[in-house]
């Protein structure tokens, strides 16, 4: 599941790229339908929270993989794994063909409104000053609002960007929480420094865990109706609002929450 790791991991990927020129680009989506990269000189790429910024000159690529996108890369002339319609990207550079299938978001503007269309978003817990000034910002954007459940607020990209539900489920149960449990009842900088440790954790690793096993990655994500590693209860699922932040392409949506009832009880 894509969340900031994922992007971390794919913006390493892509460095390569940087000081290199679009020699091609096809823009599959009705409303850059006209727009072209091709040409362009790639001038910087990075992560910020699940989302991907490319420089392109004096405008930036912003893609959002939501649930399903993914960037494929490929030699030239290479038969593509994935249906032709899901690509909403092409992009050719020296040789290489990269693909963006089903991507959630894809736009191009000028550069110089990136401070503007990024300020919504809280702190990136894979950013090199993360432990400056973000931890301490996360933590007090999240307290601000004690009567919400801790669960809204990890996903809430307007606290701390990054944390999606694969996080947000793990992070309760090593902490003893239940998802759903006020803000107010929680302790918040523990939570924050377990989630940022996690991610950084994760961020080297081709196959994300929060158990220290790759085989069995998950303590209660994805688990229901299966016994908690901890106790042997039987995990739960449910479902709790979604982050109702425009910082978040997935805003407004109920999502999925794991829990055990006996290492997190909602009291």
């Amino acid at each position: 599941m894509p969340e900031g790791d994922t992007i971390w991991r794919l913006s390493e990927r892509l460095q390569p790229l940087v000081g290199r020129v679009i020699t091609h680009s096809d823009f599959r989506i009705a409303p850059l339908a006209t727009a072209s990269l091709t040409g362009e000189r790639i001038d910087r790429i990075w992560p910020y929270g699940k989302h991907l910024y490319w420089q392109c000159g004096e405008r930036i690529l912003h893609t959002h993989l939501l649930m399903d996108g993914e960037w494929r890369i490929h030699s030239m002339g290479r038969r593509w794994s994935k249906p032709a319609h899901t690509a909403r990207l092409v992009v050719h550079v020296d040789g290489v063909e990269l693909v963006g299938h089903d991507l959630g978001v894809v736009e191009l503007w000028p550069a110089q409104q990136y401070g503007q269309r990024t300020a919504h978003l809280g702190p990136d817990l894979l950013a090199p000053e993360w432990a400056d000034t973000g931890r301490d910002e996360a933590i007090a954007r999240i307290v601000s609002h004690p009567g919400r459940t801790i669960g809204e607020a990890l996903l809430d990209q307007r606290n701390l960007a990054g944390i999606g539900n694969e996080y947000r489920a793990e992070v309760c149960f090593l902490k003893g929480l239940h998802p759903a449990a006020p803000v107010s009842a929680c302790d918040v900088p523990a939570v924050v420094d377990l989630a940022a440790k996690l991610m950084r954790d994760n961020r080297h690793r081709v196959k994300r865990t929060f158990t220290g096993d790759e085989r069995e990655n998950t303590f209660v994500f994805g688990r229901r109706h299966r016994p908690c590693r901890r106790c042997g209860t039987t995990i739960e699922s449910s479902t709790l609002g979604g982050a109702t932040s425009v910082a978040d392409p997935e805003a407004g949506r109920e999502r999925i929450i794991w829990w055990c009832p006996a290492c997190q009880p909602l009291s």
